[in-house]
């Protein structure tokens, strides 16, 4: 039996394009890895995401990566991408 979970997050428009994007403005996945360590990551964000010891410390790498790669867009004249939306099944 799975279910199934479909998140959603926040956009803030002006026109046609999104600014100020912020980490929260984006899906999050926080799950447990194979080796005991907590994994963080943005899915609509190629390369963004994270390890840790405890959930709060992926959590807050993701912060630091996140940061990292608006420098780089900004840097680069490009805007981030817009957030997708995600389905996760849980299969037992």
């Amino acid at each position: 039996m799975s279910q199934e979970i479909r998140l959603f997050n926040r956009k803030y428009l002006t026109g046609n394009n999104m600014i100020n994007k912020k980490l929260i403005d984006y899906t999050i996945i926080l799950r447990p890895d194979d080796n005991g360590t907590f994994v963080a990551y943005v899915p609509a964000i190629k390369g963004c995401h994270a390890w840790g010891k405890t959930h709060e410390e992926a959590r807050s790498e993701l912060n630091h990566v996140f940061e990292m790669i608006s420098a780089e867009y900004l840097e680069a004249g490009k805007s981030l991408p817009n957030d997708i939306e995600v389905t996760i099944a849980y299969a037992s």
